[in-house]
């Protein structure tokens, strides 16, 4: 691991998604040649499923940070519909193909419970900031004889 850790990348979310990331990549090499465009479609989902976590991670705001997180559950499913594809032709072994989407079950629940999470702290920090401003009084002037 490099000396210079992001912030984004303590994050067991992120984690989890990089070895399942890593693990499809090996998986998308087992394919036959013919499956070029499957192997590279696995490829480039598996890189938005991390992308998003991080490019979502250095948003400024909860709503785009849970916005990016969507993108990177939907290339999720994206990877276990190609995970079922593998299967339905026969690419890998069954078992190895059970444990991935066995992973992705709960990648997705981490994802989930991380979106939840930051949907709470937008709505308490949205709170935060809707204080009551005070009430404006009119100030009275002198009564005075014109």
């Amino acid at each position: 691991m490099p000396k210079t850790e992001f912030e984004f990348e303590k994050l067991l979310l992120y984690q989890e998604a990089r070895a399942f990331r890593c693990r499809i990549f090996k998986l998308s090499r087992l394919l036959p040649k013919s499956e070029f465009k499957l192997a590279g479609q696995m490829r480039d989902a598996g890189r938005s499923l991390t992308n998003c976590i991080a490019e979502g991670h250095g948003r400024y705001t909860f709503r785009d940070r849970v916005h990016f997180c969507r993108q990177s559950r939907g290339s999720l499913c994206e990877l276990v519909d190609d995970i079922n594809i593998c299967s339905d032709e026969g690419y890998a072994k069954p078992e190895h193909l059970e444990t991935l989407r066995d992973d992705a079950a709960k990648l997705l629940k981490r994802l989930n419970s991380y979106m939840k999470y930051l949907t709470v702290e937008g709505k308490k920090l949205a709170a935060l900031n809707r204080r009551p401003q005070p009430t404006k009084t009119i100030r009275q002037l002198p009564i005075t004889n014109y």
